[in-house]
């Protein structure tokens, strides 16, 4: 089983390899043409950094490929009044008396520092489908759980800035 992908994550992915293919390429392709023709390979720096941005490029345009063929593209079902994915969500943790807001999101977009939690995370797992009101247990590891309270659920958040993951 691959990742667990919306169709706004496989159009974007889908994008980038188009970008990748149709622009970058070509122009690592020329980088290393210009590099190749500058003379002696041995001591040519910039020939192996133009070989070194290519091979990056096609090993990423094979990683994306990969994920797509491998992905699960899944649909949000949550209604209205309950988080899903794209949902910001406020919760409550009482055993820290403090508020935190995260996005729900698909794994290829969650970023701990733009307070971006997977649906495969173990908070994520705990959240989705409650309702506002609800007390969820986030369990991290057989020995340790906490409880959270979702305090408010704001819908309707767009994924356009949302970025995908690096590897």
């Amino acid at each position: 089983m691959g990742e667990r992908l919306t169709p706004s994550d496989v159009k974007k992915i889908q994008e980038e390899i188009d970008h990748r293919k149709l622009v970058v390429r070509k122009e690592a392709i020329e980088a290393v043409k210009e590099a190749r023709a500058q003379g002696d390979l041995s001591e040519n720096f910039e020939y192996y950094a133009a070989k070194k941005d290519k091979n990056q490029n096609e090993s990423r345009i094979r990683y994306l490929e990969r994920m797509l063929k491998n992905a699960t593209v899944i649909e949000d079902t949550s209604s209205d009044d309950e988080v899903g994915i794209n949902s910001v969500v406020t919760i409550y943790i009482p055993e820290d008396d403090c508020e935190e807001t995260y996005k729900l999101v698909t794994s290829i977009r969650s970023s701990s520092l733009r307070n971006m939690v997977s649906i495969e995370s173990p908070l994520g797992k705990a959240i989705r489908g409650k309702k506002v009101g609800d007390t969820a247990t986030v369990t991290v590891n057989p020995s340790y759980a906490y409880d959270v309270v979702i305090r408010a659920i704001e819908h309707n958040v767009g994924d356009d800035d949302d970025q995908i993951r690096k590897y």
